[in-house]
């Protein structure tokens, strides 16, 4: 089922003539104008007929959910063809447009439907507000018996309540003004340069993480050989090409390096766990994700793969001997980690159900420290992004909080203070209630070209899991005391950071920007392109000064150079030099800046191979992990892994 919900000052229809499908209706049904409606604009679809009561169940909460958002005083269900071409049968439609209108009925809710199969006039106004205009994809499949698929496939879905009450919560928004107040959805003005928070508003009030359209990075990614879809796999595992591997491996390094150098001691936790563990149990049903489990005797859920590291690490902790003296303890790992996403949310390397999650604990002592530590991270995160290729420019900042702990003591001005470190307004979350066992998290959200946001870095405080593991470190007084636990991702998923770099990459491409990856992280830093065969010799003859510290390959297929030449603008290789008789008599090199240059001039400079593997070393590696080639150095060799 489609759906675009309008939120109008008024609807006004006339039923002109019938179609060949149309239902009978009473004269008075002919003409309507109902007034400060939620219309809901409706093609119910093939798949539909499969599952028409979790349809139509899913439509009304959506339906109900919107209004209460807008605050809208009834509901008009007006059948609209035309939001798709896979209808289902006029008998279905009116049978699941009909029992819409029953159940929201029953739901004390006013209700109008608009006769079906009849052409119709109407008028409607839009009220224009950021939430008047919002669309949702029901899909019948979603309600599928779990029993069922659980024979089928010998796994289960399971869903934690946290996760229920995710879906369930009722959200109060605002954003910051700089002032240290927090301004309402409805009195906020966005500019221009708030485009993007904008997007990233809209996305977070829908609640619609379903992606209806390929987003740019898709293409990119198999194009460039870094990943494509495993079709022998479950949706959502990706494989990864030599270069995507050796991209993920080079994230991996340079987060590994810097939480290192943080402070935190490095760990290793088994990826698989007994659901039938008391303290994993009750775990579950706190943290909002979906769990991969296999069934046990019984065919009840026995074991699940993690999605995250939190509690093999908590597992560990509440066997370690701790003082106060070592608090803040940081543990970390580096964790393959799976969750069972929705299959409508499952595209390229935006979300995915197997991926690789940096993951790091702190233990602090009190709530004091762990706030102090949280605004330390927030800095740590912020520097990570910067030096894997994002400014606070290229994301959005939410901060998430309940109303109790936003009212306790200084903690007005720690979010005052956070958000003015990111320069820029911020989205600001408050819950009236805790679902979760976090009081306080933030995240650094990457808004992609389809408008759609994906959380980066995030911390949260946590103030269950100590007493839930029963974690503890001995105080001054030598009493036992339980401590608070930050949840920190510094970068996010590494996969999702290829992700972003790849859609940032399209943006800038649409700016007029030729698209790169950062020089750190490409897999060719540097071609040499010899103009005739003659000329390999002087670049094999560079090659030893070069080959250790920067990555440089030689194009020496048998091709045109200026094939070569379009060849390397299309991997974005950062710099390309050409070698013929010139360069080699004067012993340099003639080099294409990517960087510098557009679609209408290149950037070129002139320069000997020490001066240019200088340049490379001083722009792109710095206190960056470096990796040599992921495939053979020249290109004549090389296997072609897509197309």
């Amino acid at each position: 089922m489609q759906l675009l919900f309008i939120h109008a000052d008024y609807i006004e229809y006339e039923a002109k003539s019938k179609t060949r499908v149309a239902e009978d209706i009473a004269a008075e049904r002919r003409n309507e104008r109902i007034e400060e409606p939620l219309v809901a604009f409706i093609a119910v679809e093939r798949g539909d007929e499969q599952n028409p009561s979790y349809v139509v169940e899913k439509a009304a909460d959506e339906a109900l959910s919107i209004s209460g958002q807008v605050k809208a005083e009834r509901i008009v269900l007006y059948p609209y063809a035309h939001l798709s071409s896979e209808l289902a049968s006029p008998e279905t439609s009116v049978e699941i447009l009909r029992g819409l209108e029953e159940v929201l009925l029953a739901r004390d809710v006013e209700v109008t439907r608009a006769p079906f199969g009849w052409y119709k006039s109407f008028t409607l106004r839009c009220k224009g507000h950021p939430l008047s205009e919002l669309s949702r994809k029901i899909t019948a499949l979603e309600g599928a018996d779990a029993k069922g698929a659980a024979a089928a496939t010998a796994a289960v879905e399971q869903k934690s309540k946290a996760l229920e009450a995710e879906e369930k919560a009722i959200s109060h928004f605002f954003f910051t003004d700089g002032q240290g107040n927090l301004v309402g959805t409805d009195d906020f003005e966005f500019e221009d340069k708030d485009e993007n928070l904008r997007k990233f508003f809209m996305y977070e009030s829908e609640k619609r993480r379903e992606v209806d359209r390929i987003p740019p990075h898709v293409e990119l990614m198999k194009r460039l050989e870094i990943a494509d879809y495993e079709p022998a796999s479950d949706p959502g595992n990706m494989r990864f090409y030599p270069k995507g591997k050796f991209i993920k491996s080079l994230l991996e390094d340079y987060v590994r390096d810097s939480v290192a150098d943080y402070g935190a001691v490095e760990v290793e936790t088994p990826i698989m766990y007994s659901a039938l563990h008391p303290s994993l149990k009750d775990y579950l049903e706190r943290f909002p994700a979906r769990q991969y489990s296999m069934l046990g005797k019984g065919g009840k859920p026995d074991l699940f793969l993690r999605f995250a590291a939190c509690f093999g690490q908590f597992l560990m902790s509440s066997e370690m001997s701790i003082s106060y003296k070592n608090l803040p303890l940081k543990v970390f790992e580096l964790a393959p980690s799976f969750r069972k996403e929705k299959r409508g949310e499952l595209v390229g390397l935006r979300r995915l159900r197997k991926f690789t999650m940096p993951d790091m604990h702190t233990l602090c002592r009190d709530m004091n420290e762990a706030v102090a530590e949280f605004e330390k991270q927030y800095g740590f995160c912020m520097h990570i992004l910067s030096e894997i290729g994002f400014s606070p420019n290229d994301y959005e900042v939410a901060l998430r909080f309940t109303k109790e702990f936003y009212d306790e003591g200084t903690n007005k001005a720690l979010i005052d203070r956070l958000a003015g470190l990111a320069g820029k307004p911020v989205l600001i979350e408050q819950w009236d209630q805790r679902f979760f066992y976090f009081v306080l998290k933030f995240e650094f959200n990457f808004v992609d070209a389809l408008g759609k946001a994906s959380a980066l870095s995030t911390v949260q405080i946590d103030v269950e899991n100590a007493e839930r593991y029963g974690i503890a470190y001995t105080d001054t007084d030598g009493a036992r005391k339980r401590p608070i636990i930050l949840h920190c991702s510094p970068s996010g998923a590494i996969e999702r950071c290829i992700y972003a770099l790849l859609e940032k990459a399209h943006l800038e491409k649409e700016a007029g920007i030729l698209p790169m990856l950062p020089l750190w992280l490409s897999p060719t830093q540097l071609r040499l392109i010899p103009v005739a065969e003659r000329h390999l010799d002087y670049i094999e003859g560079i090659l030893p000064e070069l080959k250790g510290r920067i990555r440089v390959d030689v194009d020496d297929r048998d091709e045109t150079v200026s094939k070569k030449i379009r060849d390397a603008g299309r991997e974005w290789v950062p710099y390309v030099a050409v070698v013929g008789d010139k360069e080699v008599e004067s012993q340099t090199l003639n080099v294409t800046i990517r960087a510098e240059s557009n679609k209408k001039q290149q950037k070129k400079a002139e320069m000997t191979a020490s001066e240019l593997e200088e340049l490379i070393i001083a722009v792109a590696i710095k206190d960056k992990p470096f990796r040599p080639l992921p495939l053979s150095y020249k290109m004549s060799e090389r296997a072609k892994f897509t197309g």
